[in-house]
């Protein structure tokens, strides 16, 4: 069969196009979009400075298609661009009976193929509690609020036990702008700043947190996985469809089908946001000392230094008590003293039971 020009890759011209690519909509073919892929992802690298030779780095790693994508990816560039970083895969078991489980199955097979370290870490273990436990305690529409806190204070501990001060998560493009919608739809003023930022760091913390696919599409993360035949796992946490980030999901995905540019220029936007400083009123609180230390509006107390401990976990924390802690107090102080009979989400699972009812017929 003759060679058709209509169908040949926009980029190479010498082979077919199997992809219209969702970022530019440029036709490519596999070989083409694999280098375009890998190739902006180590200039994000490269521009944003974010390693240096010789850094342990440890790689966030759910076992679903970002954190293994990034995997793959960071394993591919170190050895072609000579990065010289050791890469670790860290891990945090929730506790999801049938969902983290079963992604942790597809992580320790990552393990052994990329031929990687793997560290990994629970909420059971840090926090005397569970996912589903939190769940069945505060409820499903509370759950994202406390896993995020959790989660990122048990990935910078996690990092802490190996001794590694870079943490890089596969958060993409697509996350980056959900984050602006979020923080707009919400009011959160105090975050647009700093919600674009590809480094981040918790105020005390010596753990940083970088996003190599800051400007990476989710779409094109999943067609690179399945080109590659790369192993993950692609079903959706049990608790995440309550979330607020559900929301502005879909929104930003009725956007993109109308303008697939608008990811990358709501991350733009963002990035140019800068508020207007104001003064900020203090109540001080005066002690025998001369030290001088700030009431939030939320009853926190600010010491104003980095470095303080958390008077209740004694992990790192401005204020006098870890936010971590402060939710686990409202946990324990609802948690139930004498268990129900017949039966215990806690136990079973959100997703275990969810998995039990999808089998049911009527």
């Amino acid at each position: 069969m003759a060679f058709n020009p209509k169908t040949a890759c926009h980029l190479c011209h010498s082979r077919k196009a199997v992809m219209k690519r969702p970022k530019t909509l440029q036709k490519l073919c596999k070989e083409c979009f694999y280098n375009v892929f890998e190739t902006e992802i180590h200039n994000t690298i490269i521009s944003a400075n974010l390693f240096h030779k010789g850094e342990r780095v440890a790689i966030g790693a759910s076992g679903g298609k970002d954190s293994t994508v990034l995997a793959h990816i960071l394993k591919t560039l170190n050895e072609r661009y000579n990065y010289g970083l050791e890469l670790v895969l860290l891990s945090i078991d929730e506790g999801i009976v049938g969902y983290r489980d079963d992604s942790l199955a597809t992580v320790k097979r990552n393990k052994e193929q990329y031929q990687m370290p793997l560290e990994i870490v629970s909420y059971k273990e840090l926090y005397s509690w569970s996912m589903d436990e939190i769940v069945a305690c505060a409820g499903i529409r509370s759950s994202c609020t406390y896993c995020g806190v959790l989660r990122r204070q048990a990935l910078d501990r996690g990092a802490a036990r190996l001794g590694i001060a870079h943490v890089v998560t596969g958060h993409n493009a697509d996350d980056m702008a959900e984050t602006v919608l979020m923080n707009l739809l919400r009011g959160d003023v105090n975050r647009l700043e700093s919600s674009t930022n590809i480094i981040t760091q918790s105020s005390g913390s010596p753990i940083k947190r970088s996003k190599p696919f800051k400007y990476t599409y989710e779409k094109e993360i999943v067609l690179y996985a399945h080109y590659k035949k790369l192993d993950y796992f692609s079903t959706e946490c049990t608790y995440a469809p309550e979330a607020f980030r559900g929301t502005a999901r879909t929104l930003l995905k009725s956007l993109e089908a109308i303008k697939p540019s608008c990811i990358i220029d709501i991350i733009q936007s963002g990035e140019n946001f800068k508020l207007k400083p104001k003064k900020q009123r203090k109540n001080v609180v005066k002690r025998n000392t001369a030290q001088e230390i700030e009431v939030r509006g939320d009853g926190s107390v600010s010491l104003n230094k980095d470095g303080n401990k958390c008077e209740s976990c004694g992990y790192l924390s401005t204020n006098k008590i870890c936010k971590a802690c402060i939710l686990l107090k409202g946990l324990e102080s609802s948690r139930a003293k004498v268990p129900i009979e017949g039966g215990n989400i806690a136990i079973d699972g959100a997703a275990q039971v969810t998995k039990k009812l999808e089998t049911l017929s009527f």
